[in-house]
């Protein structure tokens, strides 16, 4: 069995041989059926999670969700997807939406009772409390949201504009022009929180993921030339995202979880490194390994497993 993760931007699949991350930008007419075709030969079964069905290619989550379901059925005929109902269907129906959390959730649950998952993703940041599944199945993304429970930021793909209205420029503030000049792949790379090769989606101007075309894309939010600002009024761009950035991930982090001890909360996602520091949590990586990254899709092969040997 392979677990499918189908994100609006990312495809993740876990296998007996590890973790693959592939950037399938939904919105694109992205190359779902092909890439999955690739693992037919790891076997015919396949346990499917998803939250691409919000993509905008589509005009309705039930849309999104019946063009996913086709499409991975296409590779695997009896695929079986999980649902916010923390159950498996094996047709199209509403609770497909967004239910990747939810699986990561139920994964973890005995092993970790009473800790804070915190998933730190490309595009967002999960907030899952695991104290029971009761009081978190059927939850949508919209309840998510009012909640705290979803906090729509993420490592790479968050607009510049979305984390500062203003930044200090020569000790002037400047307003941020709200265009998708950069976007906050761009300010980790320049803070050095990611590398070149952890720059995994397209950037905003199609151009390179080197830090001077970082910076460059930086200086642009302010409608400005790279020189200029100079390297250092792009920098304190970078700063001033990251600094607010921050400050969104640990309130959130208060609101859902006051109190709670740094010890008892789990970091997963590609941003686990950044969200201890920030926690002072532990990062699952050291006990789950590569999987941490990719945990939905480790973590729907795996309950599915469990549900089958019960």
């Amino acid at each position: 069995m392979i677990g499918i993760d189908v994100g609006g931007a990312n495809l993740k699949v876990a296998t007996a041989d590890g973790i693959f991350i592939h950037y399938c930008p939904l919105w694109q007419e992205s190359p779902i059926r092909e890439v999955l075709c690739r693992y037919r030969s790891r076997g015919n079964e396949a346990a499917v999670v998803m939250s691409g069905e919000l993509a905008d290619c589509f005009s309705s989550k039930a849309e999104g969700i019946r063009f996913i379901v086709d499409a991975v059925r296409e590779a695997f005929p009896d695929a079986q997807f999980y649902g916010t109902d923390a159950a498996f269907h094996d047709a199209a129906v509403p609770e497909l939406a967004a239910a990747n959390w939810l699986v990561s959730a139920e994964y973890l649950m005995d092993r970790y009772p009473g800790c804070l998952l915190a998933d730190l993703g490309s595009t967002t940041t999960d907030l899952i409390l695991l104290e029971g599944l009761e009081g978190l199945r059927g939850l949508t993304d919209l309840d998510r949201l009012q909640r705290g429970y979803l906090v729509y930021t993420g490592l790479l793909r968050t607009p510049v504009p979305a984390l500062v209205r203003e930044v200090l420029i020569r000790g002037v503030p400047t307003p941020v022009c709200p265009e998708f000049f950069a976007m906050s792949a761009d300010v980790h790379l320049v803070l050095s929180h990611i590398t070149e090769e952890e720059y995994t989606v397209a950037t905003p101007d199609g151009k390179g993921k080197d830090r001077i075309s970082a910076l460059r894309r930086l200086a642009r939010v302010v409608c400005a030339d790279l020189e200029e600002i100079g390297e250092e009024g792009a920098y304190a761009i970078a700063r001033a995202c990251w600094e607010a950035q921050r400050e969104l991930i640990v309130h959130a982090v208060r609101r859902v979880a006051p109190g709670i001890p740094a010890g008892k909360v789990l970091c997963a996602g590609v941003g686990a490194g950044l969200l201890s520091g920030l926690t002072g949590g532990h990062t699952l990586a050291g006990e789950l390994g590569p999987v941490a990254d990719a945990l939905p899709a480790y973590a729907v092969m795996e309950v599915a497993a469990r549900r089958r040997g019960s």
